[in-house]
């Protein structure tokens, strides 16, 4: 906390290496899960070093949330990743040429240092540094001309801190295919200013960007949608409380005031990619998740998403009419409930969520690009009670 003032706003751009990420808080798994909440930091933050200092700081975090709310209001964008990379992934299959590319970069084994260093330590640690992973995307991109689903992929598989709408919507952005124009072109120089000379590579070694991926996407992005109403749970209807990665913190919806006659944890990681993911990230998943279950009883269930029929029967048998949990956004495991849904109206359980105030004040903005959402910053921190 003493560290994201001045401190922050100064050195976060620098990528020391593995084990010297002091510059930075590296919360986000925490973050990811809503075992930390961003308010929680925000009001600490707030405390030790006041609004003009901590600004920076604040700002990165709200791009967590604003994705997220993007994403929401533009579902069709996630589904098109979805179907994108499955076509990726049978052209992986049948490319010989594009397979061995792609095992090359993922294992670190290209012709730029600076790409096998962080390929490694992606996989090694389940981290990277957020100006290293903009570097590797570009690079992915531009200059190894792969596909850049593989490479949102590669990043979705291995980081502890993995989120859908961050993941996916960064990939996005730095391809050009977030905000129409622009796009991120890694440069030599900036790659050696904030690696402290760790890596130098040749400005001849990277590609000469002049334009993004939008001609992928003649069409351009699909039209905003009303955000997607929860549906809030019934303190009559005898319920169960479902534990999913998505928010680690249910107890903060007064659990007391519902008749929960069960708790099951959902192990989801798996979800991510068609691909093997991380075991660090299961292992990480499935620590939060009894971290989470061992606050709230002495006993819970463990569920797998992987046939979603099984949780209407989990539901049924505990004598439950309502599965009770809190909101789960755009991405793999909103998909695996949608999926659940028929056998859960067959059943007569009905899924219900809370929604955190701050995601309610937060997405209503995020409708277009960052900078809309970073100019309601003082109203949010106001309406949030936060200032």
């Amino acid at each position: 906390m003493p560290r994201l003032g001045t401190g922050y706003a100064h050195g976060r751009n620098f990528d020391l290496g593995p084990g010297r990420h002091e510059h930075v808080s590296r919360l986000s798994p925490y973050l990811r899960r809503r075992l930390l909440l961003e308010t929680d930091v925000i009001a600490e933050v707030l405390r030790e070093h006041g609004m003009e200092t901590a600004e920076r700081f604040m700002q990165e975090i709200l791009w967590r949330v604003y994705f997220k709310g993007w994403l929401e209001r533009r579902p069709s964008i996630w589904d098109a990743y979805r179907d994108g990379l499955r076509a990726d992934l049978e052209r992986l299959d049948a490319d010989d040429d594009l397979r061995h590319a792609v095992h090359r970069a993922e294992t670190g084994e290209t012709d730029l240092d600076c790409m096998n260093a962080w390929a490694r330590e992606l996989t090694d640690t389940g981290y990277l540094h957020n100006h290293a992973r903009m570097w590797f995307a570009s690079i992915w991109i531009f200059t190894l001309r792969l596909p850049w689903r593989l490479g949102a992929d590669f990043f979705y598989r291995h980081l502890l801190d993995g989120d859908p709408a961050s993941n996916t919507l960064s990939w996005r952005w730095v391809a050009g295919l977030h905000t129409r124009g622009k796009f991120y072109a890694a440069e030599a120089w900036n790659i050696a200013k904030f690696t402290n000379n760790r890596f130098a590579p040749h400005t001849s070694d990277l590609a000469d960007v002049t334009e993004g991926l939008e001609a992928e996407e003649p069409k351009g992005l699909p039209d905003v949608q009303p955000l997607r109403p929860p549906s809030a749970p019934d303190p009559d209807a005898p319920a169960v409380l479902l534990i999913t990665e998505e928010d680690c913190r249910p107890e903060d919806f007064a659990l007391e005031n519902f008749d929960i006659r069960a708790t099951a944890t959902l192990a989801a990681s798996a979800l991510r990619s068609p691909r093997p993911v991380s075991g660090k990230v299961t292992e990480f998943e499935a620590a939060a998740l009894a971290d989470t279950a061992h606050r709230i009883t002495e006993r819970a269930d463990n569920l797998q998403a992987d046939d979603p029929a099984q949780l209407a029967l989990w539901a049924t048998g505990r004598g439950a009419t309502q599965i009770v949990t809190p909101y789960v956004p755009q991405g793999p495991l909103r998909e695996w409930l949608i999926r659940a849904a028929p056998e859960l109206d067959n059943a007569g359980v009905t899924l219900r969520e809370w929604r955190r105030d701050w995601d309610t004040l937060v997405w209503p903005h995020a409708t277009a690009g960052y900078f809309k959402v970073k100019k309601k910053l003082p109203d949010i921190l106001h309406d949030a009670g936060l200032t």
